[in-house]
């Protein structure tokens, strides 16, 4: 009889260990694929950095300057020769021309020190140079003539010297039948005449304004001139006047304006003059009224001027980032401080006799109203507030809209308030120095319309 064998084997379950390894990738995969998601479902705020900067607004005109101008005329007929340079100050009793029978011989080769220019004369011609040289624009050419005249009058300013100085010798040493006329007044001397010299504002045409059937007759050293022909002129005033066309929108947005600023083109200096609005001849014309700078353009009849209309600096912002958001009104003396803290909030008004205290940010005080802007996010609906030390309430019900940007400074956004001060087509400048505004260098949100009060920037 065979014997049976009974082996007992006991089948364990093997052990499962854990690679720490591929949790960890596991739990780091999932993170990225969830911030991923996140990120490409989530909107997106673009920002811009806010900076300092500025807006020019200007209309370039074509002004016809009037001026308190005295033509005088030859008492005699010869030849003339002046004593002065054009556009130099004289005095009464001055001598000014002289009138001979014949025309005068000048000797242009004098001597080699009244030639050379003084190292005054030097330094003006190199300063001149050198600033145009530094400051050129290609879009500005004009500054080319304006720095040839210059030169040009330093060089004109020497040889008239040397011409004068012969002719106070001719005179001393008696030359046959030459006379010395004296200045008749005080005023700054112009060797032209244009007709214009009498003009008022009321005579002031449209064919004037656009130069048109202008001409200007100028008497030279040493030319023939005969009794009673005009042979300069003196202006006397130095309040002198501008005149510009205005179309009648132009004249209607202008026609308050009491003071505007202006450039000239010719060598870029600005001035304020006094600005009026007046009609004549159904032409709407611009009088500006200046008080300096008469000698600077008294040789120009027509000046190219720009009218700065608005030259404002402050914070430069794009206007997508302008959005607006409603507000409660509450009169300030509402606010007060909680308890041992320094925040400022509100007593809210609830069931019980304690006043509960909320701490709240003051988006915007208004100092006229004695009004602050709070967050009406911040309140539930049909809020009572509570006035500190008092028994007064005030209902939360009444709001206003404020214009301004989000603020994205701390990763999430905040608006604040602006104060817009000028814009052009794509920007505004805003004011700076505002507690509840912008400073330089915030970020804000580049399209304000799509963000909302604590949104999370990305």
């Amino acid at each position: 009889m065979a014997e049976n064998h009974t082996t007992n084997i006991t089948a364990f379950r093997k052990k499962w260990n854990i690679n720490i390894g591929i949790v960890i990738f596991g739990v780091v995969f999932i993170y990225l694929l969830v911030t991923v998601l996140m990120y490409l479902t989530s909107k997106h705020i673009s920002a811009y950095e806010v900076r300092e900067g500025s807006i020019l607004k200007d209309n370039a005109y074509t002004g016809l300057a009037i001026r308190n101008e005295e033509v005088v005329t030859a008492e005699q007929s010869g030849y003339i020769n002046y004593f002065v340079s054009e556009a130099s100050k004289v005095g009464a009793k001055t001598k000014v021309y002289s009138l001979s029978p014949k025309q005068l011989e000048f000797n242009d080769t004098v001597s080699t020190d009244s030639q050379e220019l003084t190292a005054e004369e030097r330094d003006s011609i190199y300063l001149k140079t050198q600033s145009f040289s530094e400051n050129y624009n290609g879009s500005s050419f004009n500054e080319v003539y304006s720095l040839r005249d210059e030169i040009s009058s330093v060089l004109e300013s020497k040889s008239n010297q040397s011409r004068q100085a012969q002719l106070d010798e001719m005179v001393q040493a008696g030359t046959d039948g030459l006379q010395v006329f004296n200045a008749q007044s005080d005023g700054v001397i112009l060797y032209s005449t244009d007709g214009y010299e009498n003009l008022t504002v009321s005579d002031v045409t449209a064919d004037m304004l656009s130069k048109k059937k202008y001409n200007s007759v100028s008497i030279k050293n040493n030319s023939k001139v005969n009794s009673g022909e005009a042979i300069y002129k003196l202006v006397k005033d130095d309040d002198w006047s501008l005149v510009i066309p205005l179309d009648d929108k132009t004249a209607k947005n202008l026609a308050d304006t009491k003071s505007v600023k202006v450039q000239f083109t010719k060598d870029q200096v600005k001035e304020r003059a006094s600005f009026q609005v007046y009609s004549a001849k159904n032409t709407n014309l611009g009088i500006l009224t200046f008080h300096t700078s008469m000698v600077r353009y008294a040789k120009d009849r027509y000046l190219d001027i720009e009218l700065i209309l608005e030259d404002e600096s402050g914070l430069k912002i794009p206007k997508s980032s302008v959005t607006k958001k409603d507000f409660y009104l509450v009169p300030e003396n509402y606010l007060t401080q909680g308890g041992n803290s320094k925040e400022t909030g509100v007593l809210i008004h609830n069931d019980s006799d304690d006043a509960q205290f909320k701490k709240v940010d003051v988006y915007y005080r208004d100092t006229e109203t004695g009004m602050v802007y709070l967050d009406p996010n911040a309140f539930d609906k049909n809020t009572t507030l509570i006035k500190p030390d008092s028994t007064e309430t005030y209902k939360l019900k009444k709001t206003k809209s404020l214009q301004g940007v989000y603020n994205i400074n701390k990763g999430y956004a905040v608006f604040k308030q602006i104060h817009i001060l000028c814009e052009s087509d794509e920007y505004y400048i805003v004011e700076s120095g505002n507690s509840y505004g912008l400073a330089n260098y915030d970020h804000i949100a580049l399209v304000g319309k799509d963000v909302r009060e604590n949104d999370i920037v990305y």
